[in-house]
């Protein structure tokens, strides 16, 4: 009988741990991402500059939208510029740290250091590789510059600084897709491949015919982290020249009504509520394709 009530509090224990284990993640995630993002959502149908009550803010319904995608001359610039980050960064950077991650997953000689070498970037923050990169674009004294005697200003001029700012941004993406999906490779059953040998398979039939199709989902989550990454292009491009003189992207569009000068924080939301809706359904596209997996 004594036994009992020690048995009850132990669950009742057990279970107060449970609850602070699930409940204050949720509260925090709640707290600091689904109520700023529906804020967000809401603040975009009104006009408001930030100064008083929230109360103060003026519904405007979907004029923001509309002043968005009519008036509003750098939208469809920034709106370009994201589409050539995300082509750039899909097409090159993300091939080409595919290609290192098979690479090293051969396990050649010295691999480990130029795993290293690789990933070294992934733990910087995009705004000091911007100015990493700045020793090297430098019009006077980088880089490229000196050993070519040219006079570009690979930063400050508006016909090439946005393809300056993707080769530095692509440096640290490539890195990053390379220890996904090193990560992925690692985890493929040696016993496909040995069987694809044995039929005869070369090194491309074995990666394209075996490999790949096994990794469907590191495939799905590289194509959802390229997207977001395209979207979320913001420290680098503010540390060059604030996203302006032909580097206008969505975020820094959404920065500088928000906390910029104008203080367009309805104006701002609406701009970041779009990006929001295409980030959601690339997310979307990604969870349905994980649980369709996982009920098969």
């Amino acid at each position: 009988m004594a036994d009992r009530p020690r048995r009850t509090r132990g669950r009742r224990t057990d279970r107060l741990w449970i609850g602070l284990m699930i409940g204050l993640p949720t509260l925090l995630v709640v707290g600091l991402v689904w109520l700023p993002a529906l804020a967000t959502v809401a603040l975009s149908f009104t006009q408001w500059d930030g100064i008083g009550p929230v109360s103060s803010a003026e519904f405007v319904g979907l004029r923001n939208y509309e002043d968005v995608a009519t008036i509003y001359p750098p939208f469809w610039p920034a709106v370009t510029h994201n589409l050539i980050w995300f082509g750039a960064m899909f097409l090159v950077a993300t091939p080409l740290g595919v290609l290192l991650a098979v690479l090293l997953d051969r396990e050649l000689r010295g691999s480990r250091v130029y795993q290293a070498a690789f990933f070294m970037p992934v733990v910087l923050s995009l705004a000091l590789v911007g100015f990493i990169w700045q020793l090297i674009y430098s019009r006077d004294q980088g880089l490229i510059n000196s050993l070519t005697g040219s006079e570009i200003d690979w930063y400050g001029d508006p016909s090439v600084n946005l393809w300056a700012a993707l080769v530095a941004s692509g440096w640290r993406h490539t890195g990053y897709i390379m220890l996904l999906y090193l990560a992925g490779l690692k985890s493929v059953d040696p016993s496909l491949r040995e069987a694809a040998r044995i039929d005869g398979a070369g090194e491309g039939a074995l990666f394209f015919r075996v490999v790949f199709p096994v990794m469907k989902p590191v495939n799905l989550i590289v194509m959802v982290v390229t997207v977001i990454e395209s979207l979320r292009a913001f420290d680098m491009v503010w540390v060059i020249n604030k996203g302006r003189n032909g580097l206008e992207l969505m975020s820094t569009l959404v920065t500088g009504n928000i906390v910029g000068e104008a203080s367009r924080i309805g104006f701002g939301s609406a701009l970041a509520t779009l990006m929001l809706l295409v980030s959601t359904a690339f997310i979307a596209v990604y969870l349905r394709a994980t649980v369709k997996d996982g009920t098969e």
